[in-house]
């Protein structure tokens, strides 16, 4: 069929032609969204997920909203190694000049913008016409401490928001890779923007290993945020995930080749859209068939090889890649990790620091004490395939003198 026509182009956030499966997140998002703006109580939401189920995508969504319902938004991904400050600053200066446009926020507005200058000083954070070393320009975010000073910076722009009539939403992607402190932080400042029922609300996403996170940073985490987890869909989701936007596109699909889909994605969105790709690409004609599918996986596979599965596995060191090639001859997970050790013939102390290791990457998480899992879906069946002929890479013993 015509590939100018195919409705589906998987990759990283796009947003598929279907969003299917995500009514209950997208609806709460949006009440929540809808009680702040009209000054009512709501939650800030981590999404949770493994890769692929498509989190970037809703969050994305849950910033549409936020501009249809009149919201200011900042979008910000969390990379390793960035400061929370380095991310937020730039993000929040150009909120603040919008704010104050506002005759009725200005003043406030200007407030926040020299808070806003004090804690860019104290944090060296060099953006425009913040530079890293200035004077302070106020001395309520200038105290050093990061709890104190983002709390007080958020307070401060919240109130002038509030005096705009302009709500803010902040949205945070791959929130795991916030360093501790700055994931208390943030915890601490939005507590205290609640607390206060002013118009500034925080959605993030990350993985499994977040709601942990979140409880370590600060007890009352679980009471200040929803986690809605997103997980793969469902058969009737997955199914309307493909169908749907191939009739929009004027063909069809049958329904044994929809059922085969199903069995090969499990659902997992990112997956699903790659099916549904290749499908489109490989059929002769519509209705697109059971043996397309199975052309289509072919290529759906070594397309995930390629790509998605691949620039995952470049990452990881050979011990790493050994580790978690020893899950993956275990299967899909999770896996104790005592067994995972024994898999590799190595003790639990130094299997230990490449579990953690891996789940700072965000390779792998602990759904449970002394359990451990991919946080990449089917990475057990790439490994298998990237290391086909493996054995524990064990370090010889010394010989003994004498």
């Amino acid at each position: 069929m015509d590939p100018i026509q195919n409705p589906f182009a998987p990759g990283a956030g796009s947003r598929p032609p279907q969003l299917a499966g995500r009514d209950p997140i997208i609806v709460n998002a949006s009440v929540a969204l809808k009680r702040i703006s009209i000054g009512r109580h709501a939650k800030s939401q981590l999404l949770l997920g493994l890769r692929g189920v498509g989190k970037t995508v809703l969050l994305n969504r849950i910033g549409e909203i936020a501009l249809e319902e009149g919201y200011l938004t900042s979008v910000i991904e969390a990379p390793e190694g960035n400061t929370l400050a380095e991310m937020l600053a730039p993000q929040l200066r150009v909120l603040l000049f919008r704010i104050s446009g506002s005759e009725k926020a200005r003043v406030l507005a200007n407030r926040a913008m020299a808070t806003l200058r004090s804690f860019a000083s104290v944090f060296k954070v060099s953006y425009a016409d913040f530079e890293a070393g200035v004077l302070p320009e106020s001395d309520t975010a200038a105290s050093g401490h990061l709890e104190t000073d983002l709390s007080n910076l958020l307070l401060s722009v919240a109130q002038a928001a509030a005096a705009a009539e302009k709500p803010i939403a902040v949205l945070i992607d791959e929130v795991q890779y916030l360093r501790p402190e700055d994931l208390r932080a943030l915890i601490a400042a939005m507590h205290q923007v609640s607390q206060r029922s002013l118009p500034l609300v925080f959605f993030g996403a990350g993985l499994p290993q977040l709601a942990g996170l979140a409880g370590e940073a600060k007890s009352y985490a679980e009471r200040l945020f929803d986690f809605p987890e997103v997980g793969p869909l469902d058969a009737v989701a997955s199914r309307a995930a493909i169908r749907v936007p191939i009739r929009e596109a004027g063909a069809d699909i049958t329904d044994e080749a929809l059922e085969r889909i199903f069995e090969q994605t499990e659902g997992y969105p990112y997956f699903l859209q790659e099916w549904g790709h290749h499908s489109w690409d490989v059929a002769a004609k519509a209705p697109i068939g059971l043996r397309d599918i199975v052309r289509a996986s072919e290529k759906a596979t070594a397309a995930l090889d390629a790509s998605f599965f691949r620039v995952r596995f470049d990452r990881l060191t050979p011990r790493e890649q050994n580790y978690l090639r020893a899950m993956a001859e275990k299967g899909a997970g999770p896996h104790r990790s005592g067994d995972i050790a024994a898999e590799l013939r190595i003790d639990v102390t130094t299997a230990g620091s490449l579990r953690t290791g891996l789940i700072r990457k965000g390779m792998i998480y602990s759904p449970d004490h002394g359990l451990t899992a991919f946080t990449v879906p089917m990475f057990d069946a790439y490994m298998r395939r990237a290391i086909p002929a493996w054995r524990p890479q064990t370090r010889p013993k010394k010989k003994r003198k004498g």
